[in-house]
């Protein structure tokens, strides 16, 4: 298991490193824009504010913290495990007030209960080992805090959940590949999703983990899901 650990911590951060460049450009376009929708949508289900001290796991290029910001968080950190993206963050985020660090989930560098707020998009399923992830989270938050995660699923209507496979399949590659020049990339995404959905239960993981209150709200015909738990 350890092995398999270490292996998938490489695939994921040398697949985000080679897309990093395009990440914002494709995110937008494969998902027709909606991933503006579903992360402004996540912020208010949680119930960010300006008293907020936020941390954003697995930022990426900045999407979901910069979305805070627009809705008054002003303290605001980002972690992610792949150096260009952190690089592309602070560019897109340098009147953010906070800073932004390189480290996988599950070994976050952070004070205990330092935290109100904990939002990841689409990052939990590339986490090595997701139980320790959500014990770090547990352990950072301040009592009360939320962790907030959005990130996809399949959806449980047959029709739409073939359309969604055939997208996700059989279009997604073909595209995010020429784009980014890594078609190996865009396999891993639909691989991981549908992995994911059939053996990880969050709910289940969360409450494993010390959080109490779990909500859970499908978004667009049920192909994505926000996760709120508090601690």
């Amino acid at each position: 298991m350890k092995n398999e650990n270490l292996d998938k911590k490489s695939q994921v951060r040398n697949i985000f490193e080679t897309i990093a460049f395009r990440y914002d450009f494709l995110n937008h376009l494969l998902s027709f824009g909606t991933d503006i929708y579903w992360r402004k949508k996540a912020l208010k289900l949680t119930g960010v504010n300006k008293d907020s001290v936020l941390l954003d796991v697995a930022c990426g290029t900045g999407d979901f913290a910069i979305a805070a910001k627009k809705m008054g968080v002003s303290k605001i950190f980002g972690a992610d495990f792949s150096f260009n993206m952190l690089k592309l963050f602070k560019v897109k985020s340098n009147w953010i007030t906070g800073f932004n660090f390189q480290t996988v989930a599950e070994k976050m560098p952070v004070k205990k209960n330092s935290v109100t707020n904990i939002t990841v998009a689409f990052g939990v399923r590339n986490f090595y080992d997701i139980k320790e992830g959500f014990n770090s989270f547990y352990r950072i938050l301040s009592d009360n805090g939320k962790a907030t995660i959005l990130e996809f699923r399949l959806p449980s209507n047959p029709f739409f959940k073939r359309l969604y496979k055939f997208y996700f399949k059989k279009i997604l590659p073909v595209i995010g590949g020429i784009i980014s020049g890594d078609k190996e990339a865009y396999k891993y995404l639909p691989r991981s999703v549908e992995e994911f959905d059939e053996k990880i239960n969050l709910p289940e993981l969360l409450k494993s983990s010390g959080f109490k209150k779990i909500e859970q709200h499908n978004l667009t015909f049920g192909i994505v899901q926000v996760i709120i738990a508090a601690k």
